[in-house]
């Protein structure tokens, strides 16, 4: 099987799988403890904490690790809001193109009662600055964008909105939760102060993220506890942050040369999807993006039916969101974007990996020609010498 689902989960590295391995044999010691095995297991914690930030560009005191970005978005967002209640600041400002995990947060606090406003964005999915600036202002507890879609791998603006949030002095929250390990933004060169992120994403394990809180910045918890400096009560997950650190190394090590790969095949991909048939439309192929994110409909086609060819045929997709995997409701952020209900329920998302091929590249295109460029033919008849590539 030919993964290109890596949006939204990755398969952990053996090093990882090593490390968490031997930290629930031989570090399971409680760090709270004062006891010699507690110590050593506080240590091997505060070793892994520097492994991660040095990943992330952060301090190692910025860093608070949480159960995965979800949790750590929300303590972000339910940290900025009473935060801002005691400042006289008690709205919210997202992008109308965030995960769905956070949306469904600010639907929530909109029901009770908290002001929510969500910036546009425009058919390519870049995010409108004008409507950020003018949304932006001394009322507001939080503005919180993503640094790139998961669904589309369109990247926000973030130094401009860094500096719109900076002008308010409002706190500037990004879930770089796709870029980490796709790019080379790093926290302390993003002018955020707060990030979010998760180890199953770039390789490590499931179960284990972190949010990153500026130095300086009193941040409330979400969780009480002495833990994580006060910040996130409850035991550490010791060998989930073992397997954090583990894989934070490995993607350090070739982040450069991984990029490059993924770019340069996430090219031929889109090249190849393209030349198929004048139906395929390439979904914010005018704005920049992560170098491994590639978002297509074929025509108005379901993407449950694009999908279940493919899958038979050897090849592992998305329809946009993980999340969202087995709803019937159109994408949130393809129809954010413009699109009909029908072509956001068409979207479909390859997503490369470190480890992608340009044979898997070559064998994906090879499973469209033959699984989904004749359902494009019966929706849109061309003649025979456009409907065979070069």
């Amino acid at each position: 099987m030919i993964d290109l689902d890596h949006n939204a989960t990755t398969r952990p590295l053996p090093a990882v799988v090593q490390a968490l391995v031997r930290a629930m044999e031989t570090g399971w010691a409680n760090p709270s403890s004062v006891h010699a095995a507690g110590q050593d297991a506080r240590r091997a914690q505060a070793e892994a904490r520097a492994r991660v930030a040095a990943l992330l560009g952060c301090q190692p005191a910025e860093l608070v690790f949480t159960s995965g970005a979800t949790e750590a978005n929300h303590q972000a967002v339910l940290g900025a809001l009473a935060r801002g209640r005691a400042l006289g600041r008690s709205r919210l400002l997202f992008s109308a193109v965030e995960h769905a995990g956070l949306l469904g947060l600010a639907e929530r606090l909109r029901r009770e009662g908290t002001p929510v406003d969500l910036i546009p964005v425009d058919g390519q999915g870049r995010l409108d600055l004008d409507a950020a600036a003018r949304l932006i202002g001394p009322d507001l507890a939080l503005l919180s964008v993503m640094a790139a879609n998961n669904e589309t791998g369109v990247c926000m603006p973030l130094a401009e909105l860094a500096a719109l949030a900076r002008a308010h002095e409002v706190p500037f929250h990004v879930d770089a939760t796709q870029a980490v390990g796709k790019s080379t933004l790093r926290f302390a060169s993003s002018g955020a102060d707060l990030w979010s992120c998760a180890a199953h994403k770039l390789h490590g394990p499931q179960g284990v993220g972190a949010l990153v809180v500026r130095k300086g910045l009193a941040w409330p918890a979400l969780i009480e506890g002495k833990q994580e400096r006060k910040r996130r009560g409850g035991t550490e997950n010791g060998p989930g942050i073992a397997g954090f650190a583990a894989a934070a190394d490995a993607i350090s090590a070739t982040l450069n040369e991984d990029l490059g790969r993924m770019s340069a095949l996430r090219q031929t991909l889109e090249q190849g999807l393209l030349a198929l048939h004048p139906a395929v439309v390439l979904l914010g192929q005018g704005a920049p993006r992560i170098a491994n994110t590639v978002c297509v409909r074929f025509g108005e086609r379901d993407a449950e039916q694009v999908l279940g060819k493919l899958e038979r045929a050897g090849v592992r997709a998305s329809s946009g969101a993980a999340c969202g995997a087995g709803s019937t409701q159109p994408s949130h952020v393809m129809l954010a974007m413009g699109l009909t209900p029908v072509q956001a329920k068409a979207e479909i998302r390859f997503s490369l990996g470190r480890d992608t091929a340009a044979d898997d590249i070559a064998q994906a295109l090879a499973a469209v020609r033959a699984q989904v460029l004749p359902l494009l033919l019966e929706d849109h008849p061309i003649t025979p010498a456009l409907a065979t590539p070069a």
